[in-house]
């Protein structure tokens, strides 16, 4: 058995695991706190106790600049901890991927599990990810090293598999977008967004040439997320992992928004995929119109950022860590 830690904000973290077990011959159990739209990619789910009880009032959490979040006498992450604690002494996993939380990966390695980390873009040079980084018997950076190389995985860099990008939708068949653009899509994450209504309808006001689609925030979710953006001449969307991974498996050309979010990991994803010229970026939703009209790349290379195989490289790279290949 292998175990899968997923946090729980945003989307990403869920969807990410559910395709990695489909690359798994072992089997797989997902814990966390939020239940997985794709329950059926598990052997097992374990809902996990809250640990927001205290958010805004809570007691030392970085435990002195050590860890990200472990505040004082929360029960909720006690019963937290204690639900990953005896499921590891139950079920005795070959292997713990964490995706991510520095305070479980500790936990697993504690307990003498080895530990497989998903690397996160943004600054991570912090004491607390670098532990995290040290302890893990390996480091699976879901980008490509050539588009993307951040020093604080330097020292790490025997133990770090650059995979690329890869999504729910990756190896399925996409069309080549329309040029000119007639119709747009804009995905707002689930992890919250800063897009108003207002901004959307000066959007439209100013580009009425096309046809937009929003999906995400007070817009809701649709089941076809594929089939939108394959009807999508271009896609705006925010830079989390998930998102971008899924535009590449599109092939649409793409205007990122990089959300306020922990370590400026948006920030980060979308200027490197502005520097390697993949996809246009712009500082905020206010600035879209202003961009496109700019004009931006027609037919993007993402296969640069999510090459074919990449979901399956992450899969043999945790089989390696279960099989006992961590040293």
């Amino acid at each position: 058995m292998i175990g899968y830690y997923a946090h729980h904000h945003g989307a990403g973290h869920a969807w990410r695991a559910a395709t990695i077990a489909g690359y798994l011959a072992e089997p797989l159990t997902l814990l966390s706190t939020t239940p997985p739209a794709d329950r059926d990619s598990f052997t097992d789910y374990v809902a996990l106790a809250s640990d927001a009880d205290q958010v805004g009032n809570a007691c030392d959490p970085t435990a002195l600049g050590s860890l990200h979040w472990a505040p004082l006498h929360d029960r909720g992450l006690q019963a937290r901890m204690d639900q990953i604690a005896r499921w590891i002494h139950r079920t005795r996993p070959a292997a713990m991927v964490v995706d991510v939380s520095v305070e479980v990966a500790n936990l697993a390695r504690l307990l003498g599990v080895p530990v497989v980390v998903i690397a996160m873009p943004g600054d991570r040079s912090d004491a607390a990810h670098q532990w995290g980084y040290r302890l893990a018997s390996r480091i699976v950076a879901p980008w490509p090293r050539e588009i993307y190389d951040p020093s604080w995985l330097h020292p790490f860099a025997d133990r770090v598999h650059y995979v690329g990008a890869f999504s729910r939708f990756t190896g399925r068949s996409a069309t080549a977008a329309t040029v000119p653009v007639r119709k747009g899509l804009v995905l707002v994450g689930a992890g919250g967004s800063s897009l108003e209504a207002v901004q959307v309808e000066a959007l439209m006001a100013r580009v009425p040439h096309i046809g937009w689609n929003v999906m995400g925030g007070s817009a809701g979710w649709r089941d076809d997320v594929w089939s939108a953006l394959c009807e999508a001449d271009l896609v705006v969307s925010h830079a989390g992992q998930n998102a971008v991974a899924e535009i590449a498996a599109a092939k649409r050309p793409a205007i990122l928004v990089p959300e306020t979010r922990p370590y400026s990991e948006q920030v980060h994803t979308a200027q490197a995929l502005s520097r390697a010229g993949i996809a246009a970026m712009s500082p905020d939703w206010s600035g879209v119109a202003d961009r496109l009209l700019e004009g931006f790349l027609d037919t993007p290379d993402w296969s640069r950022w999510a090459p074919d195989g990449a979901g399956a490289a992450t899969a043999r790279t945790i089989s390696e860590v279960a099989a006992g290949g961590s040293g």
